[in-house]
Parts: C-alpha cells; structure tokens; sequence
C-alpha cells in the first residue's frame, strides 16, 4: 500500500538520505553488477500482512490499487468501506482503488493479488463486473483457488521480463473473467432486480434505461464529488433533467439523486477519518467545505455523529473497546455488494 508521508522532510533527514560515494559509483570505476530483475511491479501477489498500515490492523487503509482477496485458511470479519462481512476459507473479496479496508482477527490467512490499470491495458476484461463479495465453494471454488495460486506462485518466482509480463497478464485476464462470469448465476441475486416485462420491453426497457442514466451519474459524481454536489451540475453535465436523474436513483436504490451525490461525499469523509490522522478541517475542505462548521453539519446529517466522535468511535473499536454507533448505514437494492458506488455507503 502507498504510504503518504505526514510531511516535508527536514534538510537533515534529506541530508541523511544521500549516499555517499563509493569505489563503484566514483568516475570512472567500473559499475557495479546489477541486482537481478525482480517481479513486474503492475501485478503483484501479497499477503494480508502487506496490506496492513500498522500491527494488528487497529485502522484501516485505503487501497492504492486493484486487489482480489482470497481467503485461504481461518475465520473473522473483513470491513470494507465499513461493512462487516464473515470471511472464511474460499472467501472472496474485490476492493477497488480508494475503498477503505480492514480484517479484524490475526488467525485469517489470504492471498492478495495486487494490479494498476495499466496491467489490463489492451485486454478485453471489465474487472468491474467481478463480485465484490463472494463465498466460493464447489468447483468454482477449486479453479478459483488453483488459478490464484497459480498466478501468485509466478508471480513470487519468476523473473521480470516481457514472456514474464505477458503472462502474468493473461493468467490475471483469465482470473478475472471466471469471476465475472460467476456473477450471473448467483443464488444470493435480489429477486427485485429482474425486469418485471421479461427481456422484451415495457417495464423492463425502461428498468434498463434507468440504470443506465444511474451508472452515468455515478461515474460522474466519481470525478467530480470534492467540486460539487448540486444536482443541477450533474443533469448539465449528463444533458439530462434533475427529474430524470432523480427517478433513475430512485428506481435503482430507493434515494434520490441529492442523496446518492452526498452519499458518496459522506463515504469518502469515513475513509478519511477512519484511515488517516489528516485533520478533519482538511478533510472537510478537501471535500468542498471551505468552513469547518459546514462540513461537521453536512457530516452529522449524514453518518448521525460528528466528525470528532465517529474518528474517536472508530479508534475504541480497533482498540477493543465498545464503540458508539457510528453510521447510519443506508442499504441498496443488492445487499451482497459492499459500498462502493455513488448511493451505497
């Protein structure tokens, strides 16, 4: 994980970062032999311990990257963006960039596959559609655990190279399109999903329709939440009505365009306050509340405490101690699928 220093460095620390010349690295001494190319660093395959930002995961940290979490042995409890879910051996978990996570309980072993975007450049896979939770048994369960030992094995002992490159990123391709296509078939699908006219039209072609709009205007708030959360900005932007940005949210996740955009805000605020020591005055201004009033208003609306006491609740918890309640959670239509988008924190 990327650890963002508190920071500047001091001249002295700066000072103690330079090396100092030696017999190799003189003018006109012969280079030194050259450290053996290692694993390509845009797929990599870690473990929880990697992930962890201090011992026993007392907070939790926001992702840098695409990971597929793999349970291999134990049981406990995975939060991701602040969802309890059971993990157990065959567990499976997609986190995506910026989605705060954290395992509560040390006898959990897993294996953690790590990528950039630039791995699946060029390859025909929309790693969107994997689950974002998933208990995997059966033989779905068997190829998704030898594909993932797999890809972790050659990823720990083969040396860099373009052979190399090449297929660590079809093994990863085909990985995540076996996950994909489990998606369709789950039993755990929420029946109010299907489109009550069948696949012809009606009912149905308007459902589509609507969260079509609903998946534009999340892909929208994505890039611009810290800027604005009027909904008017979002209907220009989309060439769209508030009316029919607002029964899109509706159709999909029972709430309004309003707040789905501050949904998303609110999210964003817990990662912040739970995951780092930056101040909550930062934070709120990073979000868009030049005043510290504003947003400590905006975020007791939205999550029920304030900013100071959900940071403090989320400290006694990791540390043991009983927690006040810290979020007024609101749920979507599809409850396997932990918060991500727009509407569902």
């Amino acid at each position: 994980m990327t650890m963002v220093p508190s920071g500047p460095l001091s001249p002295a620390t700066r000072s103690d970062l330079v090396t100092p010349p030696t017999a190799a690295t003189r003018p006109g001494a012969p280079a030194a032999p050259a450290d053996p190319p290692g694993p390509p660093t845009d797929i990599a395959a870690l473990t929880l311990g990697d992930l962890a930002a201090e011992p026993g995961w007392r907070r939790p940290v926001l992702s840098d990257a695409e990971l597929v979490v793999l349970f291999t042995g134990g049981h406990g409890t995975a939060e991701l963006d602040f969802r309890p879910l059971p993990c157990r051996a065959g567990t499976l978990l997609r986190v995506r960039p910026g989605q705060a996570l954290r395992c509560a309980g040390p006898q959990l072993d897993a294996v953690v596959l790590r990528w950039t975007a630039t791995a699946l450049r060029g390859l025909d896979v929309d790693a969107d559609g994997v689950p974002a939770y998933r208990q995997l048994a059966g033989a779905d369960g068997t190829a998704v655990a030898n594909e993932v030992a797999q890809l972790a094995a050659d990823c720990r002992r083969l040396a860099d190279g373009p052979a190399v490159r090449a297929l660590l990123r079809h093994q990863l391709a085909v990985l995540l399109l076996r996950l994909t296509l489990l998606a369709p078939a789950s039993a755990q699908a929420d029946p109010g999903d299907a489109d009550p006219a069948g696949p012809g039209g009606g009912a149905g072609a308007g459902r589509r329709a609507e969260s079509v709009t609903f998946h534009r205007l999340c892909q929208e708030v994505e890039r611009r939440y810290q800027h604005t959360r009027r909904v008017e900005d979002y209907a220009a932007r989309l060439g769209c009505s508030v009316r029919t940005l607002t029964r899109a949210c509706l159709a999909v996740t029972g709430r309004s365009a309003k707040q789905v955009i501050d949904d998303r805000v609110a999210l964003q605020a817990r990662r912040l306050l739970a995951a780092t020591d930056e101040p909550i005055a930062r934070i709120g201004r990073r979000l868009g509340f030049p005043e510290p009033t504003n947003f400590g208003r905006f975020f007791t609306r939205e999550v029920g405490v304030s900013p100071g006491v959900f940071r403090a609740a989320r400290a006694g918890a990791a540390n043991g101690r009983d927690a006040a309640p810290t979020a007024r959670i609101v749920r979507p239509r599809q409850p396997t699928e932990p918060a991500e988008q727009p509407g569902r924190a």
